[in-house]
């Protein structure tokens, strides 16, 4: 959340300027048209990852299996779309990230990571487990 004021600030003055070296370098209609490449790129493998995920997504709750992972990948694959359709190079480069299976699985490790502390659970079950005494008890009336 913190950083969402600064990434809409930067954002655009970093897309602005590396549209405008890209420009200076190979010309406004090179640019235009490298930019409207990359959003073509991203939409077929938009699409062709999202049709996978749904598939596996299908499969799993044929299985009677919560398909977790596959919500997760889907919110990148939107996420990273988004991205790709947004014109900058800058944009480009992160949704081709969320896109390409073995850096989203990587990205979506780290913010799992990030997010949840697995080791933190498993050392307060150990240590509530050893308070427990088990017994039986009869109440006398």
């Amino acid at each position: 959340m913190k950083y969402f004021l600064p990434t809409f600030i930067v954002l655009p003055i970093l897309e602005m300027y590396f549209l405008i070296q890209v420009g200076t370098l190979i010309g406004a209609f090179n640019t235009i048209a490298l930019v409207l490449l990359t959003a073509m790129m991203g939409l077929f493998l938009l699409r062709q990852q999202g049709f996978q995920t749904l598939l596996n997504a299908r499969n799993k709750l044929m299985q009677s299996e919560l398909p977790a992972e596959e919500i997760v990948t889907g919110i990148f694959l939107a996420v990273g779309g988004a991205l790709l359709l947004t014109p900058g190079f800058v944009t480009d480069f992160i949704g081709f990230i969320c896109l390409i299976p073995f850096t989203r699985r990587f990205l979506i490790s780290k913010v799992a990571s990030s997010f949840f502390n697995v080791s933190g659970f498993s050392q307060q079950k150990e240590e509530i487990k050893g308070e427990w005494i088990e017994g039986e008890y009869k109440k006398d009336e």
